[in-house]
């Protein structure tokens, strides 16, 4: 995969590849904390650096919610929205609406030809939304 997309394969690429696939929606420092434990000693800013190459050659997305420190996501290339809860912070995959481009037709595109749409859905888990969660104090 690096080398397709003109990268170098290197201990720090190749591990923070593997815990952004193994950890959907981490934030750098949950991805450093994974690498660290998997594959020993590697620097804040090695990690740093590795994700920033890794979302400009497109092999990681970076999403960042209102509120929230960035995210890191291997799902790339399918136009997939995310879903956040408003309580803990969980974030999900959401597939785009059905149909011709749905999420792609602007009321008003301003002279852009638009390729690609970010929608984020707020609410509430399930884990949240259960009876349970308020009891505890979730």
């Amino acid at each position: 995969m690096l080398r397709k997309v003109g990268l170098r394969v290197t201990r720090p690429r190749t591990a923070v590849l593997s815990a952004v696939h193994d950890h959907p929606h981490a934030d750098t420092d949950s991805i450093l904390g994974v690498v660290r434990r998997d594959y020993g000693d590697v620097s804040h800013q090695a990690v740093y650096d590795v994700l920033r190459a890794l979302t400009e050659t497109g092999l990681v997305r970076r999403l960042q919610p209102t509120g929230s420190l960035a995210r890191y996501e291997a799902r790339v290339g399918d136009n997939h929205h995310h879903v956040v809860c408003r309580s803990c912070g969980a974030i999900a995959d959401v597939d785009c609406a059905v149909g011709p481009a749905p999420c792609l037709t602007a009321a008003d595109d301003a002279g852009f030809a638009i390729d690609e749409a970010e929608v984020i859905y707020w609410g509430r888990c399930p884990r949240c939304l259960s009876p349970s969660a308020t009891e505890v104090g979730h």
